[in-house]
Parts: C-alpha cells; structure tokens; sequence
C-alpha cells in the first residue's frame, strides 16, 4: 500500500489511554528493567514512565547488528508489532513499493505463494497491512491473541528478512509484458501488474498528482525527488535483479527499527525476534541517510498540469496554487511540535487568518490539497494554497498569502485560540481509540526513521508546558517563528496547476509508446519467452495452493461468547436515554438519534448538507467564528451526520434520521449542552456567503473523493435498487449526492436553499422523534443525567407531534428485553410494496481504471442464512475472487462481502478490467455452487469473520449497537452461534438460493474510462 504523509495533529487525534486495572500494570512491570540489563542478545538503553499515556518506554539495540527496538508497555489487550527500514530510492521505479508487495509473497519457511493474504484468514490479527512512504517501509500487525502475535511475528520476521523473491512474483505485484489474453499468442501486448495499475490509480487523483509534484520539486536533491511508489511508466524500467539488490542492501536488521506495544511481555518478543532472524545477520554499515536539502538562496516558481475534472463545481475553476516553505529538521522534536501547532493555528477554522484571507472571498473552492505542516520527510514543511480557482487569480492569491504572514507577524494570534488548541490536544490524550499501537507506530515513525528519538516525541504534556514557557518569557515567541520561518525564508515553492483537456489522452499515449518501445526491442525468442512466461504465471495462479507450512489459529481458539455492556434506560423531558457505564477516561460522549419520518420527500436531498452546515452557520448569541471557537474550547468536536438504517429482520423495513455526536471534558459537561440547546433553538440561516463557501468546500470535497473510493460509490449504486433503505443510502451518500452537491455549487444565488433550512429543522429537531445515548464514567453519569435533563427543558417548545409521510410506520422497543407497550421505541419505515428490480449503471469519469460492483438482494441480520452468507463473502473472496481479479486481473484489490443491509455485495478497486471481473464474479458464484471448496477454507473464513466481529471496541462506542440498531448482547451471541454451525453444506446451498442466476435479483454499477462495448448495450444506463 503507497502512503501519503499525514500531519502531526491528525495522527495525535488517535492516541488514547486506559484506565489503569487494580493489579500491578505492564507499565509498572516494564519498569523493572535497567539500564545496561542484557535480554536474549538486546541491550537495554532506556526506560522511561510516560504517564500522560499511561505507558512505559523502553529503548534497546541490538548488541550483534545494532537494530534498534521500542517497546511501549500499556495495559492494553490490542498488541502489536511493527518493523519498518529506511528505504530511500533514488529513481522513479517504484521499487521499494514492489519490494513491499513481493516480499510478502512467500519465505523460506512459508514457501508458499502469498503468506500474507493465506494469514488473513488464519488469524484473527485486528490489523495487518504494510505501507511504503517516501523514506521508510512499515510491516505492522495487531491482535488481541498471545498465539496469533507469536504466528504473525513468526511468518512477518522470515517475510522482511527471507523472503524467496521469485521472478513470477515481481511480475504479478510488480509489471510485465503479457498477452492480453496469456492463453492466445496473437493477442495483443499490454503492461500487466498489480503496483502498475495501483499507481496509474493513484495518479488519475489530481490531488494526488499535486501532492506529489510538490515535494519531488520542493526537495529536489535526494530520495525526496522521486516518487517512491513508482511512476506508472518507469516501473517497466525496473528488473527483478534491481528489485533483489535493494532488498539485500535496505532490509537489514542494521537498517531496521522494532516497535512493539500492549501489555504481552518484551522478553518473549525479544526472545523469538533474535532465534528467528536476528541471530542471522552481522551489522553493516546500510548507508540510507538521507542528507539535508540544500538551501536555495531565493524562492522558485513552477507549473504542472492534471486531467480536467467533469465533476468540478466550476468547470472554468479547475486551478491550484499554493506556496509551500522548507522548515526545520523533524527530529528536534520541540520544534517540530511548535511548528505544527503554529501550522493550525494559521489554518485550522473559519478564525485562522488564512481561512479568513483565501477561503472567505471564495476565490477558489478550498484550501489546496497539500495544506498545514508535514513532518513525513526529514525536512519539515508548510504549505497554504488554494484550488479550484481561476487562472487569472494567481498572482492576487500569491499576494493575499505573503500578505496574511506580515499580519500575523504584525498581530499575531488571540490567546483564546492558542488555549482552543491546546484544549483539543488534551482531548485527544484522554480519547480513547482501539488501534493506539497502531497510530503511535505511525506517529514515531518520520522521526525515528531519521535518528530522532521516539521517546521525546511521546512526552506531549512537557511539550505543552514548554511551550506555554515560551510564550510567557516572549509573548512575540510565535510571531517571530513565522518572521523566520515565513518571512525570511528564500527556500520557498510556488507551485501552481492547471488542466490540460488532453491530459489523459497524453498519458494514455505515452504508454502506448512506451509499450511499442518494449515491443519493437522484442526478437521472436523473447516473444516466445513472454507467451511461455505468461502460461506459467497462469498455471501457478491457477494451482491449489498448499498453506499447510503457514501457522493458524483453530475455529477453538475463538471464545465462544460475547462479554456483556451493560445499558441502562432512563428518560429526559419524556425523551428516552440510554446510560452506558464505561471508563472513558474524564470523557462524556453524547448521542442523540432524531427520525426524519415527518420530513417532506422534496427536502430529503438537502439533507446532508443541512448535517454538514449546522454546526457551522452559528447559533444563539455567537456567529459562526465564535460558535467554532466556542466549540474547540469546550468539545471535541459537534457533528451531525444523516442516518440509515435497515432493520434487522425486515429488508423493506428501515430507520431514516440524523446522528449527532459530541464528546466533552467532564468539566465541561455545561458548556456543550448549552451550545447544543442554542443549535436547537437559534440556529443561524440568515448568511448566504457563508453557506456559499461551505457548499463550495463540500462539493469540491465530494468530487476529489471518488478517485479514492470509487468502490464504495459503485457498491452504493449498485444497490440502489434493490432494497428502499439502499435507494435512500444513493440518494444522501452515492453518485446523486455528488451531482446534486455539483449543481448546488453552480447555482449563483443561494437564498432559496436558506430558505429551505428552517423547515427541515422544525422536523429534524424534533424531542418528540429522538432518542439519546450517554457513555461516561460511573461517577459521572448522575451529573450527566441533570445536564440532560435541563437540555431537554431548554429544547421543550420544540416539541410537536406531526404526522409521518410515509403511511407505515412500525415500533421497535428500544430495550427488546422490556414488556412490549411499555417502554421507549424506534420508529421505522415500511415500504412493503418496494419492488426490487435489475439495473446496470456505468459512470464515464477519466480515469484510467476502473471500480466494478454487483450486489444481490438477499436476507436481514436475524435470519438464519445471514451468518452463512458472511462466512461465504469472505471464503469466496480469500478463496477465488482474490487470484482472479488481483493475481490474475491486475487490480489492486477485490472481493465479496455479506452487508448489515441484507445485501451481498461484490467489488473491485483500481481494477484495468471491467467486462473480464463481471464474469469472475458469476464464476465465484459457481465455485461456491459446486463445492469447490475444503473444510480447511470453511474453518479460515469463520476465523476472518471472527476477527471483525471481535475487533475491540473503545469505551466510547459501546453500547451503540443497541443504541443504534437495536443489535442487543443476546442477538449479537445468536448471530455468533450462528456464525460456528455453518457447515459446507450450508454455503453450497446459500450460493444456489441467492447468488445463482435466476434466483437474484441484482445491480451492477461501474466507474471507469470510456469502454464501448458498454455504450453499445442498451442494458446498460450509461452516466
């Protein structure tokens, strides 16, 4: 997987700490160890409490090789592991990317193909991936499962280090020249590869393309100055002998950083790391630093082009400018932290002055796609631009931007703002989240990566305190960074781009060049040899693959029921109240669930912009500056966020509303209530150039996100018409949401939308259609029940009972376990009379892959084919989907999955084929039909179902299921004994009876460049 760089604030949003257990904690154990204290061939350098995250550090090298190693001890069930080198390319081959996909392709000890997708499904790991970024590769994994970390460290330690690197293997992930059909010599050549078509993916993404450009041209001396996951053309100038050497030289343990986390003990991570691989190695010397830039000693200007966007909202306003400055070095961690900080306080929110200066004159649509600071390469950097805007605006941005730096440097920043920020980074200490290891190994990983210590950068609360440091002793102590920084800064990039309508057709016929330049080198041996190639390729992606070298968990291995959440009900201002006792760490975290059943059909559309502007338009006393203010100083945060809902024993049966979510410091429980009543009671509908710059942001929002997830919008489509619910989910979240958004952005008046504003209110904030949930600490839920309670009194006049627009309407008791007629319930939908019918949808968009979806109509979470159904998406994705549509299509990725909407869903990702994964998925269906399957792949599956449905839940979350869906502890373990009693025969029979041809009733929708063969078919609804 190729990452991108992400910014020092958003990767803290998921740090998160525990509540300490009454026995002695592996923070306090970790303690024990001294400095100088050798354990199996390490030896340990460091040990440090760090309370603000309630963990203990401890550094050590490796006395043989000198790999260094962290381990974060911390009472927390959700381990994990991480091993991540510095790779540093210095061409545009993509070859630590095809490195990263090769070598978890088979090792020594599992020779077989593919170890790393085979223990998907023979763990029940909470997280596996790993990440190519511009200077470093990651291999990180989380389970909960002492026996699973010990499997998955064995199979990811003999991956890194021996992997077998075959050639087949570097054609598959990486590129080849294969015949368009392998078993037809006369069919024409064409570059085949899963990294190939995965960067030709990426790179249809203007934002993407901008990015990229950015830093190769900000950094231009070193590895910076190339694209680490490979340019689509310069991939096939790549050989396996360059892809083997750069292992050899790159994944040394000499080269390499360790990092485990959670509360299994070091001693046995220690222990297995040396027997298994490190006891094989002597230090080198790996030569991977990446030197510093060389300063320019004036700014430079530059200008690229992208592919024209159809979905812009302003097609004649399609350019990007933006002014990106070098800064210091990430490994002086302080720094680092000051300049981030600095980096939101000039950015962040309509009260940051470059919001006020370039967003609000809606020059362009929004901020350009690389904003803020970036601590992912060695140098750090800053940069503020916009997109979306006019050609001719260039040079008025260019000054407005050096313009708002003499203001700060002149005014500087309200001490308001500064204790708002402040405010949110204690919030996200004490937010709890489940993958913590995860977000800590991405948070160390740029500074550690450049010999910067990891350690420094965990002690967040000394940073804060130092920092408030400097501003007492110097109250200009920020504006004098961005005097230096901004100001006197000659290392500085413009960097503008704008479309070229030809763009995609360049591309596509440089690769055609570039394919006949390949071609025309060809003797008729070698034409031979890649037809001979091309069958074997075939012929090991079409063998029965031997898995039995690789470790497993057993099918009892899974405990056999679910641990309780204990809820209780109550009752505000007749509005009912789910309690939910958790140790959410001096968190309170609000929900309230509001129907739309009384909402006239012609306002449903605006629905989801209603959600994502309310809570920015202002309210009661405070316009929208200040109610944003307001709400950094004393939440983490006030969304609303549109809500469907399918029941789980009726597929025409479904809950439509709108959720809104907060979360607060105990201390300030008040405050968000009162900013939630004055939401309630006073919204502000009364500025249309706010709305305008908001409508702007999101419809340019909507549009750069398709490139990314282009499957969910072809899933979303595909479904639309096959159950109500989904055709509601198209209409706020799919397609028609993003054309709907595009005309609402070109429309030069927005007054009548306004207008529209106030009569969905009066039927979405409603008390008499809204039920909430409250998770805290024990201690606290009684001074939550109050300030409930008064919000409820503070909102009672808005109560109104209204009749529905639909004429069926069905109760569902909150608590199933409550007498019927007695208690608090959830008002559904029925739309009986849906008729569900086929439909095939195809959206032309330029970009040069395509996402390719079907779904089939089949049945709700409690009936007793629904876990099969589960187990089946995931078999037959590991199984058969997989090799045919990655291994053997090239797309980076597809599958099937069982949805809690009744809906078999089958997918694909940046997929070169379109026609060609239609027909693997009606095969997959045969496959399963015929049985063509083991007990073996039945007991995998049920593994991989089991480590979603077990994945861990924060303290924040529980209880929603409930809350939400009405999925009660006794349904879920139903659905689990469910889940173990499918047997062969089960998945046989539910492939027939709802996957076979003439059984379903499906849609299919795809994404995807021009195909004629598609225009030509009138079964087809061509977009």
């Amino acid at each position: 997987m190729f990452r991108q760089s992400k910014t020092f604030l958003s990767k803290l949003r998921y740090l998160s700490v525990l509540q300490r257990p009454k026995s002695i904690s592996a923070a306090e154990r970790a303690l024990q160890y001294v400095v100088g204290q050798k354990i199996h061939g390490f030896t340990v350098r460091e040990v440090t409490p760090v309370p603000d995250l309630f963990l203990t550090a401890v550094k050590l090298d490796h006395d043989v090789t000198g790999a260094q190693y962290l381990h974060a001890a911390r009472d927390d069930s959700n381990n994990l592991f991480s091993v991540q080198f510095r790779t540093t390319p210095m061409d545009n081959t993509g070859v630590p990317h095809i490195l990263e996909h090769t070598v978890l392709c088979g090792s020594q000890r599992f020779p077989c193909r593919d170890p790393f997708f085979k223990m998907l499904n023979r763990s029940l790991s909470t997280f596996m991936n790993a990440f190519t970024a511009s200077d470093y590769t990651m291999y990180p994994f989380s389970t909960q499962n002492a026996k699973d970390f010990q499997n998955l460290l064995s199979v990811y330690l003999d991956a890194v280090f021996f992997p077998c690197l075959r050639e087949l293997d570097f054609w598959q992930e990486g590129w080849r020249l294969e015949n368009e059909n392998p078993t037809d010599p006369s069919s024409p050549l064409m570059f085949k590869g899963v990294v190939f078509n995965e960067m030709k993916g990426v790179f249809s993404d203007n934002e993407r393309v901008y990015a990229q450009h950015l830093q190769n041209k900000l950094l231009p001396d070193h590895t910076y100055s190339v694209v680490s996951g490979g340019e689509p053309l310069a991939i096939t100038d790549l050989t396996w002998e360059q892809l083997k050497n750069f292992h050899a030289t790159h994944y040394h343990p000499s080269n390499a950083r360790f990092f485990t986390y959670g509360d299994l003990p070091l001693e046995q991570h220690l222990k297995q790391i040396e027997e298994e691989a490190l006891c094989k190695f002597q230090r080198t010397d790996p030569d991977t630093a990446v030197p510093a830039q060389t300063l320019w000693d004036k700014p430079r200007e530059d200008h690229v082009t992208c592919s024209l966007d159809p979905l812009a909202p302003d097609p004649t306003k399609q350019n990007t400018l933006c002014v990106s400055y070098l800064l210091g070095d990430i490994t002086d961690t302080f720094e680092a932290f000051t300049l981030s900080l600095l980096s939101s306080l000039m950015i962040s929110g309509p009260n940051s002055p470059f919001y006020k200066a370039l967003i609000e004159p809606k020059i362009g649509t929004d901020f350009s796609s690389v904003v803020g600071y970036d601590g992912s390469t060695k140098q750090a950097s800053f940069s503020v631009g916009l997109q979306g805007m006019a050609e001719e605006d260039i040079e008025k941005v260019k000054c407005i931007i050096s313009q708002t730096i003499d203001d700060i440097i002149a005014t500087g920043f309200e001490e308001e703002r500064i204790e708002a920020l402040l405010h949110k980074i204690e919030i996200q200490m004490k937010h709890q989240s489940t993958s913590f290891g995860l977000a800590l190994a991405s948070y160390i990983a740029s500074c550690w990566n450049h010999d910067g210590d990891p350690v420094q950068l965990l002690k967040i609360s000394e940073n804060v305190a130092r920092f408030r440091q400097c501003l007492q002793e110097n109250p200009r102590y920020i504006q004098d960074k961005v005097q230096h920084y901004f100001k006197e800064n000659t290392h500085q990039l413009t960097l503008s781009m704008s479309p070229d309508e030809q763009y995609v057709e360049k591309q596509s016929n440089a690769e055609q060049d570039k394919l006949q330049q390949k071609i025309q080198a060809l003797s008729d041996a070698a034409r031979i040899d890649i037809y001979e190639k091309g069958l074997q390729l075939l012929s090991e992606q079409c063998k029965t693959q031997d898995a039995s070298c690789l470790p497993a968990l057993k099918v009892s291995d899974i405990e056999p029921t679910i641990p309780r959440t204990p809820v209780q009900m109550g009752a505000a201002g007749g509005v009912p109240v789910q309690y939910c006792e958790q140790p959410t760490n001096g968190m309170v975290y609000f929900r309230a669930m509001c129907n739309l059943n009384t909402l006239p059909e012609d306002l449903k559309i605006y629905v989801p912009l209603f959600c994502s502007v309310i809570t920015k338009l202002g309210c009661g006393e405070l316009d929208y500056r200040q109610q944003a203010q307001q709400m950094e100083l004393k939440t983490g945060g006030m969304s609303v966020t549109p809500q469907i809902i399918s029941d789980t024993a009726d597929l025409d049966l479904y809950e439509q509303g709108i959720l809104l979510t907060s979360a607060c410091l105990e201390r300030n429980l008040p405050d968000m209530f009162h900013l939630w009543s004055d939401l309630f009671n006073s919204p502000h509908f009364d500025d249309e150039e706010r709305l305008r710059v908001l409508v702007m942001m999101s419809a340019q929002e909507l549009s750069n996100g398709i490139s990314y997830s282009g499957h969910v919008y072809a899933m979303t489509r595909a479904a639309r018409s096959l159950t109500p619910a989904a055709d509601l989910q198209e209409t706020f979240g799919g397609m028609d949401q993003v054309k709907f958004m595009k005309r609402m952005a070109e429309m030069t008046d927005l007054t009548s939308i306004l207008r529209k504003f106030p009569r969905i209110k009066r039927h979405l904030f409603n008390p008499d259609n809204m039920r909430c949930a409250v998770n805290a600490t024990p201690q606290k839920i009684e001074d939550t029940a109050v300030e409930v309670e008064r919000f409820m009194g503070n909102i009672s006049s808005l109560r109104k009972e209204r009749k529905p627009v639909r004429p069926v309407i069905v109760e569902r008791p909150l608590d199933p376990r409550a007498p019927s007629g007695s208690a608090a319930s959830r008002k559904l939908v029925s739309e009986a009379r849906f008729k569900p019918c086929q439909m095939k949808t195809y959206f032309e968009l330029p970009y040069p892959v395509n996402f390719v979806s079907e779904c089939v109509r089949t049945v709700p979470f409690t009936h007793e084919d629904y876990a099969s159904l589960c187990i089946l998406g995931r078999m037959m994705t590991a199984k058969f989907l997989h090799g045919e549509i990655r291994e053997k299509g090239g797309a980076y990725g597809g599958g099937a999955r069982m949805g809690g909407n009744g809906l078999f869903s089958f997918y694909s990702y940046r997929d070169p084929n379109c026609s060609q994964t239609l027909a693997a998925f009606r095969s997959g269906v045969e496959w399963a039909r015929d049985g063509r399957f083991t007990q073996q792949d039945v007991d995998e599956a049920k593994l991989s179902v089991f480590s979603a449905v077990d994945a861990p839940l924060a303290p924040s979350e529980k209880g929603l299921g409930l809350f939400l869906n009405g999925v009660s502890d006794e349904l879920k373990q139903a659905h689990r004994e469910r889940l173990f009693a499918v047997t062969h025969k089960n998945l046989i029979d539910v492939a027939g009876r709802y996957l076979g041809i003439g059984q379903r009733t499906c849609g299919v929708a795809v994404l995807g460049p021009k195909n004629e063969n598609i225009k030509k078919d009138p079964s087809w609804i061509v977009k």
